[in-house]
């Protein structure tokens, strides 16, 4: 039976046909979720060989939140440079001019992002501002940028989360959300096996996350369907939900957005039950 909330994975999405010339020297670049699939924001994944770069340009209708999982690099925002390896975790607000370079000889970056309230490259009202040349590259280090936000996720203290509202996840960190200046909030959840986030809804936003490693099993409604590495769902406001780690032996990560949610209060959140043993058996895809 097929799945009635859009969870895919991104070996199953054809690469975009980006320009060259407006600056986009990514490798490979995908949308998994869009509003194609009737999302209000755009998850990306994106990858850098070596050396690649994704030229000065901005964003004037939407803020974006990117996640480096893979490769080392330097990033602009504005006139200040600063550099960034796995872990790192980015705002860069609505008309503020960013690049990113892959600094790495022999890795590729892997970069997850999302156009926060666009369902579209076009709707974030994408300008190319110009080449990276070696005077950006080069130029003077900054400890923290004046506009936007960068903060790595290993600074970041995880929340102590209510069991009884359904929170048996080990390790659940937010390192953007209204606590420093953003309207959405980005997740960072681990599972040990055996952890799982019960039954929820949230009232008041919709979800979308990533999985970055591990086996799990989704639910979305009455969607019940395993997840691996690489897999993406959206939620649309206000339907239940849970997620759990099928793995004995490996952790399960994502990451994911609260969409116009600045704090997990805002999103509405309301606990609605336990998962089941008929919850982890059935199979939807």
């Amino acid at each position: 039976m097929p799945l009635k909330y859009p969870l895919v994975h991104v070996d199953d999405v054809r690469p975009e046909s980006m320009k060259e010339g407006e600056g986009w020297a990514i490798s490979e670049f995908r949308l998994p979720i869009s509003g194609r699939n009737g999302s209000s924001t755009t998850l990306f994944h994106s990858i850098f060989r070596p050396g690649s770069t994704h030229a000065r340009h901005l964003h004037r209708n939407c803020d974006e939140i990117a996640v480096y999982l893979k490769g080392r690099g330097i990033v602009g925002q504005g006139n200040e440079r600063m550099e960034i390896r796995p872990g790192h975790c980015r705002l860069m607000p609505k008309g503020s001019e960013h690049f990113f370079y892959n600094a790495s000889q022999d890795e590729e970056g892997l970069v997850i992002g999302f156009y926060v309230g666009a369902t579209s490259v076009a709707d974030t009202g994408y300008e190319f501002r110009g080449h990276v040349t070696a005077v950006d590259l080069e130029a003077p280090r900054v400890d923290t940028f004046r506009q936007g936000t960068l903060v790595h996720i290993d600074d970041v203290k995880p929340v102590r989360m209510s069991a009884k509202d359904g929170w048996s996840i080990t390790d659940f960190r937010m390192p953007i959300g209204r606590h420093n200046g953003s309207p959405t909030t980005l997740f960072w959840a681990k599972f040990m096996p055996g952890a799982v986030h019960k039954k929820h809804r949230h009232e008041s936003c919709e979800e979308i996350y990533y999985v970055i490693r591990g086996r799990g099993l989704a639910g979305a409604g009455p969607d019940r369907a395993e997840v691996r590495g690489g897999h993406v769902h959206y939620i649309p406001k206000g339907v239940e939900h849970f997620f759990c780690n099928l793995s004995t032996t490996e952790p399960l990560e994502a990451i994911g957005v609260y969409v116009g949610a600045g704090s997990v209060e805002e999103t509405g959140y309301v606990y609605t039950g336990e998962v089941s043993e008929t919850d982890i058996k059935a199979r939807t895809a």
